[in-house]
């Protein structure tokens, strides 16, 4: 466990540290949308993905005890004359970078090899530590990417990137309304990964179409990278056979809606979510703030509220807003209300950190 965290707001990015207790140690980019962060552990490498707004995104990167340097940003080449790109509801897509939506450093053996997911569904690579972006033109050509939908966001985008422990040339990715990639080549061609998924959103005999499914976020077991868990728009769901086929995990209490999903790295029947009421309302199930925990594959759940707010919680845990440390005992998350708690015993009983931060994008551990 490192003992220090990356708290990604909507006004500022903070360092949280265990220096007698938690506490904030540190805050960069104050009074700016800071979206996302990574720490690349393999160069020391700090990176943070911000959203100007008007003035777009910006990239960032550091070295610890070091200043922050602005790095190029993915971008789109020049759009081609009289190119429209639409998605599958119709609607235009931007033809430039709207929101750093993923970020994540590729295998042991890739030093400088970053993988960079978007706002709309874009995926781009570094091979240079953010030096320098290359589109990966090859998803962007797949025919059902002009099927990928908006969600809650305005368009499509790719917010999950796990890269195979086994293989760093397997990566797979989470998309909006797009459901689950596989590259086994290191981004040269695709395979569409979702059977057994189900979209209630749509007409029952698409419901199970593998091309439109939401997964909300897409987390593997580091130990055992066969198991993977997606919190998904319609619930909890878990593949067995590396992200081929998936079952759906049914009556999950208080709810199985959410956003966020962590995977216990040695364990892969262990894993974590954040509940709460779906569509419309999205809050937490009778006001009440609690994390979900599973032992043993969705079978049955623990309901862990020791320490979280019993009454009037209405914080909402966006899906890179729970994190889960090498051990697996510590997890942290934060809400879009500014609260941030932590837990030291897997969620026996959960500490609060603050809650007076800005609204929490991502809260990722160093």
């Amino acid at each position: 466990m490192s003992g220090e965290m990356l708290v990604s707001t909507r006004k500022g990015l903070f360092t949280v540290a265990k220096n007698g207790g938690w506490k904030i140690d540190d805050a960069a980019f104050l009074g700016d949308n800071v979206t996302l962060a990574l720490n690349d552990r393999r160069s020391g490498y700090q990176y943070a993905a911000l959203d100007h707004g008007h003035f777009g995104v910006k990239m960032h990167r550091r070295k610890p005890d070091e200043a922050w340097q602005e790095i190029a940003v993915p971008a789109f080449p020049e759009k081609p004359e009289g190119l429209v790109e639409t998605d599958g509801w119709g609607n235009e897509l931007p033809w430039t970078v709207k929101r750093v939506w993923a970020l994540e450093a590729g295998g042991p053996d890739q030093d400088g090899l970053i993988w960079c997911g978007t706002l709309p569904g874009a995926l781009f690579v570094s091979h240079d530590h953010g030096e320098s972006w290359q589109w990966v033109k090859s998803l962007w050509d797949e025919p059902s990417r002009k099927r990928w939908m908006g969600g809650g966001a305005d368009w499509p985008g790719i917010h999950s990137i796990c890269v195979d422990p086994r293989d760093s040339n397997i990566v797979r990715l989470g998309v909006s309304c797009g459901g689950i990639w596989r590259t086994r080549d290191c981004g040269k061609t695709w395979q569409l990964t979702a059977n057994g998924m189900r979209a209630e959103f749509l007409p029952p005999e698409q419901a199970g179409d593998p091309e439109v499914q939401d997964a909300h976020l897409l987390a593997q077991c580091r130990d055992e990278p066969d198991r993977f868990w997606v919190q998904h728009h319609n619930g909890i769901f878990r593949s067995d056979d590396a992200a081929v086929n998936w079952t759906e995990i049914h009556d999950v209490k208080p709810s199985g809606f959410g956003f966020a999903v962590a995977v216990h790295p040695q364990d892969g029947d262990t894993a974590w979510f954040v509940p709460g009421i779906k569509d419309e309302k999205r809050y937490p199930v009778d006001g009440k703030l609690v994390v979900t925990r599973t032992r043993d594959a969705g079978k049955s759940f623990d309901i862990l509220d020791k320490g979280l707010p019993a009454e009037h919680a209405y914080d909402v845990v966006y899906r890179h807003a729970l994190t889960i440390d090498d051990t697996g005992n510590h997890l942290a998350f934060g809400s879009t209300t500014g609260g941030l708690w932590l837990t030291e015993d897997s969620g026996e009983g959960w500490q609060e950190v603050s809650h007076t931060l800005p609204p929490i994008h991502a809260v990722r551990w160093n």
